[in-house]
């Protein structure tokens, strides 16, 4: 201990700095980073499912408009497409909306009205040969069919970063860390709607 006094400043200081840099290593050894570093990976992919969702919801008023113009007695269908759709872009989502179990309940119910309103417009087409045959919307329906498998990734991708950060605040050591360092932290919401019932159903044109 005399030893250690009878340092210059400019010693112990370099010896605080090692000793809190081998204490700050232990901790990052410890899982300490985890949470924080899975919840910004979480966030990042709700950030992706919703910027596909935007993408599809672009898409719908061409679509209508498409079918509209060959199938104009399909107005039951075309309304309920158009409603579904200013149901699911009035719904304000952000970053929280993964923390609010009724914010996110409300937000994929919403989409799988969207969803199923859109499969029935789709499926209109068999009726009408020209309207299936004509390449606005056969290019239409392919974008809208790849912006669903985009869909499909995004959600999967989501729903494991959910797993993963959920986890980490359940089990050691991120339970330590969930209940000392980052007591505000709360579990994320996922999807509870199958991927089946949020895809368009596949409708081929022959």
């Amino acid at each position: 201990m005399s030893k250690l006094l009878s340092l210059s400043g400019g010693a112990r200081r370099l010896i605080a700095i090692l000793f809190l840099s081998i204490g700050a290593l232990g901790l990052a050894g410890c899982g300490v980073n985890n949470i924080p570093t899975q919840e910004e990976q979480a966030k990042a992919a709700w950030s992706e499912v919703l910027n596909q969702y935007q993408r599809r919801s672009e898409l719908i008023p061409n679509l209508v408009e498409t079918v509209k113009g060959y199938a104009q007695q399909e107005k039951d269908v075309l309304t309920q497409v158009t409603q579904a759709r200013a149901n699911a872009t009035s719904i304000k989502v952000d970053a929280s909306t993964i923390t609010d179990p009724e914010a996110f309940q409300k937000f994929q119910n919403a989409q799988a009205q969207l969803s199923g309103a859109l499969g029935r417009l789709i499926a209109v087409a068999e009726a009408y040969p020209d309207l299936k045959s004509n390449q606005n919307f056969l290019a239409l329906q392919a974008q809208i069919e790849g912006t669903e498998n985009r869909i499909a990734v995004a959600r999967r991708d989501y729903i494991e970063a959910v797993r993963v950060y959920n986890t980490e605040l359940r089990t050691f050591p991120g339970v330590i860390w969930a209940s000392t360092l980052y007591r505000g932290n709360r579990p994320l919401e996922t999807f509870t709607i199958s991927e089946q019932q949020m895809q368009v159903p596949q409708v081929k044109f022959n």
